[in-house]
């Protein structure tokens, strides 16, 4: 369904921030969806959002613009939203601290800036690197922040005493994008030079580089389990790997152009990407396969972020929009239903007939056979641990008749 969007009657380039109201949720398979009604909206950017992040309790969302902006929208009514001015050029990235308290920049000027959502002060300034900064992120413990830089490299830096603790510089080209995992041990990192690399944080060494990438790598991120990361980029690709086995275990050609951003559902169910298809895609990863696209925005779709509850999504686009969207999960009915302006589907019904049929009966034979491949190792493993399991039951047998023969003579 098409969403819409527009900025109508405007007679200057701004964003306006749709929040909408909780709908029902009393959605029922091939019932009609229960259109939820518009609470406010915001006049803010004059230029296309690059970032979007939620506060931890959904109070807050914060957004980065190419006008050289951070504004702090308040999810409450009647509440209004701050405008941080301090960046010299484009923020293309933000994100807020677990805690909420702080909100993170990072801009084409060349710096961090570190600020506080609730008031307009002035910012903590890391001068970070010696190009554009795309990427910030903090460990989960908010004790630590790494950022990534056309620079090449990635650093890392405490937080409370704004200290520069080291490098990772084993990218030959621009590192689009660097994340902590859960646990806080692991960074990983997405690079123009088509590989994303993970790191070990305490030995600071590169213990693995994924080279599948066919294109430059935009974004990348931890599952919330830690065990997988799932990357986007250039060749309007999707890719989800196991870092265990470091083995790639999903491969998406949903896009039909570069892939932006990408956030995982906190359930670890569900992966929502952005694209400069002017799309966004719901991924079922239990499934593996599209579940649902999503039209509305005018340009490219730039970026793209889940709320820490999964309740809430919100995206970003060219078209200097920012939308915030409602979602809902009913274990019971089994049905997920995304409440942006007129969306209700249910979790098992198939994509509808539309672009993706051309493509669809080559993806479902890649995937078939990418399955057919893990269940043959999968049945083969198995296989293996019946045999010893077997062979330590007949060897125990064999002991305890032996055991029994001495005792009867």
């Amino acid at each position: 369904m098409q969403v819409g969007l527009g900025t109508e009657g405007l007679g200057e380039k701004c964003c306006w921030v749709r929040v909408l109201l909780r709908p029902g949720l009393g959605c029922v398979c091939g019932a009609a969806p229960l259109d939820p009604s518009l609470e406010r909206h915001f006049k803010g950017h004059r230029d296309a959002i690059t970032s979007v992040d939620f506060s931890f309790k959904k109070k807050q969302l914060a957004s980065g613009s190419m006008d050289s902006c951070l504004m702090v929208w308040s999810m409450k009514p009647q509440m209004r939203a701050y405008r941080f001015v301090g960046h010299k050029d484009a923020v293309l990235c933000v994100q807020f601290s677990p805690s909420g308290h702080l909100v993170a920049s990072g801009s084409r000027d060349k710096t961090v800036r570190l600020w506080s959502p609730s008031f307009k002060g002035e910012p903590t300034v890391f001068k970070a690197h010696t190009a554009t900064v795309r990427s910030v992120h903090f460990s989960s413990d908010g004790q630590s922040l790494v950022t990534a830089s056309d620079d090449k490299t990635v650093k890392v830096w405490t937080v409370h005493r704004q200290k520069f603790l080291f490098s990772l510089s084993q990218h030959i080209n621009w590192v689009r994008c660097a994340r902590f995992s859960p646990d806080g041990r692991l960074i990983v990192s997405a690079s123009d030079d088509k590989t994303v690399k993970l790191w070990d944080k305490t030995s600071r060494e590169c213990i693995h580089s994924f080279c599948e990438h066919g294109g430059f790598v935009n974004h990348v991120d931890f599952h919330p389990s830690g065990n997988c990361i799932a990357a986007g980029g250039t060749d309007s690709t999707v890719k989800v790997w196991d870092i265990r086995m470091n083995r790639l275990l999903q491969h998406y050609q949903v896009h039909s152009s570069v892939v932006n951003s990408l956030s995982f559902h906190p359930s670890g169910n569900y992966l929502v990407t952005a694209s400069n298809d002017s799309t966004l895609k719901i991924l079922d990863l239990l499934e593996g396969r599209l579940l649902y696209t999503l039209h509305g925005h005018q340009g490219p779709a730039t970026c793209v972020a889940f709320s820490r509850d999964g309740e809430f999504f919100a995206s970003g686009g060219s078209d200097e929009q920012v939308s915030d969207s409602f979602l809902s999960y009913n274990p019971d009915s089994h049905i997920i239903s995304l409440k942006g302006a007129t969306f209700c589907f249910p979790l098992l019904v198939v994509e509808s007939k539309n672009q993706e049929e051309e493509s669809s009966l080559a993806n479902t034979l890649e995937h078939i056979m990418g399955q057919l491949d893990v269940l043959t190792q999968t049945v083969s493993i198995l296989e293996q641990r019946l045999t010893l399991t077997e062979d330590k039951l007949k060897e125990c047998l064999e002991n305890q008749q032996k055991i029994i023969q001495n005792k009867t003579n």
